[in-house]
């Protein structure tokens, strides 16, 4: 998938302090424990970014824009409101 999609997801991006102001990722928090992030901008080939499921082991990985929405919507839409 292409950053501009990742974008288009609702994802937000982060950067981090050091030499490399162009160093940037994506995260996109569904819950407390559950966040999707993606790879970091110096390991993206060819604008072909991928999603993890944030500190799973085996990693948990998608790399097609309708999965990660399909995915994102079932969790949103199941999240319960707080009372």
């Amino acid at each position: 998938m292409t950053e501009k999609q990742i974008q288009s997801l609702g994802f937000t991006k982060e950067f981090e302090h050091g030499d490399d102001p162009s160093y940037h990722y994506y995260v996109y928090d569904i819950a407390d424990g559950l966040t999707f992030i993606s790879v970091a901008s110096d390991e993206v080939k060819d604008d072909q970014w991928y999603v993890d499921v944030f500190n799973t082991d085996p990693i948990i990985r998608f790399c097609q824009m309708e999965k990660v929405q399909v995915l994102i919507n079932t969790l949103e839409s199941a999240k319960l409101k707080k009372s």
